[in-house]
């Protein structure tokens, strides 16, 4: 969940590590560090972000050509000075950072307590480079051969990278379940490393992205990678695609509101090139290359978290109205622990917009060893679910830098929409004419999301300061917009930290109607098409109990309208297209809601963005 950055080469590393370290803090925000190499080591640390990191190098010395630097999300120890990274060895001539978690930390603390050796921190990151230090010295090994024995003694997951001041012209990282990627610079001899390719595009585009189980060392400006098995590997070089226009806030106060706004060209792009609404062909060559799977299938298994799971519940409703076979949507984090019953006549489908999640990933590789199908839908080229499935497709939404998912939702629903025709297609479950309906509607979603943002931002605005203190709030759907009930909730708590529930409308008579008063606002999906009838009548439920109503309805709604509160408009659409259009407006108030409550909107407290720790 932390995020890590590195660089070698001929130049001064404080600025590369920090501008990274400011890229990443999406990823934990509870304290920062760095460690420079120059003849000897100088560490910096502190609790807090990378601008009071800044403020404590300030006026020190910050010369190094070798650097590393770590930004946190606390598993192993409270968020505080002692428990930040980089930690030194037992002789303080060896710096680590590490994203990830040593399960058998407390067994191997033990052993090395009783040789003598003494901790600062409460991390399991500490034990680790004391394990590293104890074999390179009893083994009389190098750097790089301590490092792959003790990685063959550790359990867990990790993403390490280890300076020593005793040899200064090495690099050393390392992964297994955590992200890294190497980039590889026109300039012989330097190289930069980081959890992701965000803090390395501005540098270069090429890059190389580390695999489970190996270990990279940089040496006299050389690079080597091998196995924790001591076997040899080539480096596979890619070019990085990503713009630095989606890595600056162009003008927006925050990312989240900008990726809000980049909703209308996330989905077109998505969909772009993936159909002919002309011909009413499919260019998803992940689906035709197993056509005879899908004509064949059994079941499919939707797993994913947070964001995602409810991008996964609009997928199964699509793919059983459209392609008419059961669907099931498991929380990934509890999907291997209950010994599923997965055969080789299932499609197991994963989302998940950082392509990391640990837990995603853990469902995945227990699916892989039954014999199902693998299908990943993610957004980061190069992560670590593309690798592991059989076939899948990017999202391309452009890297999402907010914590709260926003246009990563819209778009995974677009690609599940496609997913689900084409399915449909392969099957023979949807008549040509129907197909075409879909197409052309699916064609101008864009530019109805363009209008939506236009028309509903003010009022989205009014709305936030009239309800910005209410401690509590229900968010109601029916059908494909129950997921976005929930989204709409989980939104909320995110980033403003009320409490909210999502529902689906008729379930708020068993239980959650107790709470309504005239306090409570109620957020209602109520668009017309299916279902409108029997949401009025839960709104009616919510007005005799003097609950307050925020209703999202179709343009032209009168009887809706007259009934709420509040309403806020969004086009027209076909019903199963509704969660992407619904899904704005709902984005919108809660980021008004945490502006208005003086939230950190971008980097809300206890979370981060990509979930590597099961």
């Amino acid at each position: 969940m932390c995020g890590i950055v590195a660089y070698y080469g001929p130049n001064q590393a404080y600025d590369f590590l920090i501008k990274g370290l400011q890229r990443l803090e999406y990823r934990g925000y509870d304290s920062a560090g760095i460690a420079l190499l120059d003849g000897d080591l100088k560490v910096y640390k502190n609790k807090g972000k990378v601008s009071e990191l800044e403020a404590t190098a300030a006026g020190q010395d910050i010369t190094g050509t070798r650097g590393i630097g770590h930004t946190r999300w606390a598993t192993h120890g409270e968020p505080n000075t002692a428990n930040a990274h980089p930690h030194l060895s037992q002789s303080g001539d060896i710096a680590l950072i590490h994203n990830g978690i040593i399960e058998n930390y407390a067994t191997l603390k033990k052993v090395l307590v009783q040789r003598g050796h003494t901790f600062k921190s409460d991390t399991d990151t500490e034990v680790l480079i004391h394990l590293i230090e104890e074999i390179k010295i009893n083994e009389k090994v190098d750097l790089l051969e301590a490092v792959r024995l003790a990685l063959n003694e550790v359990i867990g997951a990790y993403a390490i990278v280890l300076l020593s001041k005793n040899d200064p012209n090495t690099l050393i990282a390392a992964r297994k379940g955590s992200p890294l990627v190497v980039g590889i610079s026109d300039t012989k001899g330097e190289f930069f490393l980081a959890s992701d390719a965000t803090p390395i595009v501005e540098y270069t585009k090429t890059v190389t992205y580390i695999d489970d189980n190996e270990i990279v060392s940089i040496h006299d400006g050389e690079m080597t990678i091998k196995t924790i098995d001591n076997v040899h590997k080539s480096a596979f070089m890619q070019q990085l695609e990503i713009s630095l226009d989606f890595l600056e806030k162009g003008g927006y106060e925050h990312f989240m509101l900008k990726e809000i706004f980049e909703q209308p060209k996330s989905i077109y792009d998505s969909m772009r090139g993936r159909f002919d609404p002309v011909n009413l062909t499919f260019a998803m060559r992940s689906l035709e290359e197993y056509a005879s799977k899908i004509k064949n299938l059994d079941r499919i298994i939707i797993v994913a978290c947070g964001t995602s799971w409810h991008a996964g519940l609009v997928g199964e409703y699509l793919i059983e109205e459209f392609g008419r076979i059961p669907v099931e949507v498991e929380y990934a984090s509890e999907f291997r622990y209950r010994n599923p019953v997965i055969s080789e006549k299932d499609l197991v489908i994963a989302i998940s917009q950082s392509g990391e999640t640990a837990d995603t990933l853990a469902a995945l590789e227990l699916a892989k060893e039954k014999g199902a199908t693998i299908y990943g839908i993610c957004n980061v080229v190069g992560s670590s679910i593309p690798r592991l499935t059989h076939a899948g497709a990017y999202t391309h939404a452009g890297p999402e830098i907010g914590v709260a998912s926003t246009k990563a939702f819209t778009a995974q629903v677009t690609v599940l929409t496609l997913l689900a025709l084409g399915i449909a297609e392969i099957r023979g479950t949807i008549a040509r004419e129907r197909l075409r309906e879909m197409f052309a509607e699916l064609e101008v979603i864009p530019k109805k999301v363009e209008a939506l943002l236009a028309s509903c931002h003010e009022k989205c605005k009014e709305i936030a300061a009239i309800y910005k203190d209410a401690p509590n709030c229900l968010y109601l759907g029916r059908g494909y917009n129950f997921p976005v009930a929930l989204e709409g909730a989980l939104k909320l708590k995110e980033i403003s930290y009320i409490h909210a529930e999502g529902y689906p409308a008729a379930e708020m008579k068993h239980g959650p109607i107790a709470l309504i008063d005239e306090e409570m606002p109620i957020v209602v999906i109520a668009t017309k098409r299916n279902y409108y009838e029997k949401v009025v009548s839960n709104i009616q439920e919510v007005k005799a109990r003097k609950g307050k109503i925020i209703a999202i309805v179709t343009e032209g709604d009168e009887k809706v309208a007259e009934m709420a509160d509040h309403f806020i408009e969004i086009p027209d659409t076909e019903d199963c297209l509704t969660p992407i259009l619904a899904t704005i407006p709902l984005q919108l108030l809660s980021y008004y809601i945490a502006v208005m409550r003086g939230c950190n909107v971008d980097q809300p407290r206890n979370l981060a963005k990509s979930v590597t720790v099961e």
